[in-house]
């Protein structure tokens, strides 16, 4: 779906113009045009490939969608693919923006997020001076802003993460710890798989051989090199962090086991004396003086419940009970 199609001539907004003319305005040398669109269908990207002669790789890569976050050259244009995280009732949202760049055009679509990029394009608007620079601007901006909302996501994950921390030694509550550990650690490695493959690609846009289309604007992806480093770092360290959490969950539970053993242990020795005692004299020999003592039972009965009763007091004193 078009979001919207306009043209831009030395950083000012010429005109909002229809897809037939894209043709005639990307002719212009000190022109370009920035086409926005949403959830594209095959036939609309078949139509900007045709205005824009995109190449048919990149155009593939837009249709199938599901893309690692790269940056790839193609003669003098960019496509550039980015994963769009947002948080909804608790759960991480992955959404893909695709960025067709070229001297004099710029085609952004965004599929699968609700967040849009009108906001992008009225900053970018309100600095001709930095709009004036052309379509590698655009890209650092809705890069930039791609970047940026990932910053929320980060401290989502850590509040979850402190949240779990915070019950991680409470009684009874290691089941629910683990399943929660696991299911922010897979909202991690979904955020990881977001920041690390497009921090490997915007180095290309930093140093060594820089694409000339982005020459003259290459501090501004330093910028965002550096959000996605810190980004990532902050990513690196929750997972170590979840990592200890379990491994400290694992400990708890085998500690529980430990006291639930221990228990058993002791009450299995209680009982075992007084089966001890009863059972020699449950023995059939015709010759046992106390079977026959006026006293007999009584006194059985106070030493089975003495040396129980001893038993269960060094047990208790010990911890086991």
């Amino acid at each position: 779906m078009l979001i919207n199609c306009v043209a831009y001539q030395e950083g000012k907004k010429l005109c909002d113009i229809p897809v037939k003319d894209i043709s005639e305005y990307v002719k212009h040398p000190d022109c370009f045009v920035w086409v926005a669109l949403r959830d594209a269908e095959p036939a609309e990207l078949a139509q900007m490939q045709e205005e824009f002669g995109l190449h048919e790789l990149a155009v593939e890569d837009a249709r199938v969608g599901h893309q690692r976050p790269k940056i790839e050259e193609y003669g003098d244009s960019l496509f550039a693919v980015m994963h769009a995280l947002e948080m909804r009732d608790g759960e991480l949202c992955v959404g893909e923006v695709d960025v067709f760049v070229g001297t004099n055009y710029v085609l952004s679509t965004r599929n699968r997020s609700q967040q849009g990029f009108l906001g992008v394009r009225a900053r970018c608007e309100r600095e001709p001076h930095h709009l004036g620079q052309g379509s590698a601007f655009v890209l650092y901006a809705l890069m930039d802003a791609v970047v940026d909302r990932y910053f929320p996501v980060v401290d989502a994950l850590e509040s979850e993460l402190e949240e779990i921390e915070e019950h991680i030694f409470t009684k009874g509550s290691q089941r629910e710890n683990i399943q929660k550990l696991y299911q922010l650690k897979r909202k991690v490695v979904t955020l990881k798989h977001a920041v690390a493959p497009l921090l490997d690609a915007v180095g290309k846009l930093d140093g060594g051989r820089v694409p000339p289309i982005v020459a003259n604007t290459k501090d501004y992806f330093r910028d965002v090199q550096d959000h996605l480093y810190r980004i990532n770092t902050s990513v690196d360290s929750i997972r170590d962090t979840i990592g200890t959490a379990i491994q400290v969950n694992l400990s708890m539970v085998t500690i529980d086991e430990g006291e639930v053993n221990k228990r058993l242990a002791a009450w299995a020795a209680i009982f075992g004396v007084a089966t001890a005692f009863v059972g020699v004299w449950g023995m059939n020999f015709e010759v046992m003086p106390e079977l026959k003592w006026k006293y007999g039972y009584p006194v059985a009965l106070v030493v089975v419940t003495t040396v129980c009763s001893y038993l269960y007091y060094r047990f208790k004193k010990s911890g086991w009970l």
